[in-house]
């Protein structure tokens, strides 16, 4: 069994759109894994460097192409997290504008979202001054508990 990058892809989108949270596939000489979790490790097949016969710049470059960009090391943020699982709210009103956006700033006991569990309507308040480098989830979706947020960058 093997899969085209468009069949790939395609499990990627219904996996996305999905409740489900893994999905993994075993055959004879074929292993396929995904994870919406956050925590999961990204297991990625190193591409084969191609023979260098010192000619000259050639192996930088191709050393350079086999870097995976999923490696690059992401800033370190503190992230603002939901209290409870349900559903969360960026804007205090269907037609307001955001609690925060990328770039605002934030303060400590500063209300950032809302969640909404069994009909009761929780605040979501930060417990870090800084400025919102990431939001990590969409309006209306459904979270939960300890799922990051945003990510803050101190200071």
């Amino acid at each position: 069994m093997g899969l085209s990058y468009d069949e790939v892809r395609a499990l990627m989108d219904e996996l996305e759109n999905s409740s489900i949270r893994e999905f993994e596939i075993s055959e004879e000489n074929f292993h396929l894994r995904m994870s919406k979790n956050e925590a999961a490790p990204v297991i990625a097949a190193a591409p084969a460097l191609a023979n260098n016969n010192g000619a000259g710049n050639n192996g930088a470059a191709v050393e350079e192409a086999a870097v995976n960009p999923l490696d690059k090391v992401a800033k370190p943020g503190v992230a603002i997290k939901a209290p409870l699982v349900g559903t969360v709210y960026l804007k205090p009103k269907p037609d307001a504008a955001p609690f925060k956006k990328v770039g605002d700033t934030v303060t400590v006991g500063e209300q950032v979202a809302i969640i909404e569990a069994m009909k009761l309507m929780t605040p979501v308040k930060s417990e870090v001054a800084g400025k919102i480098v990431k939001i990590l989830v969409e309006d209306e979706q459904v979270v939960d508990f300890d799922k990051p947020l945003y990510i803050v960058e101190e200071g």
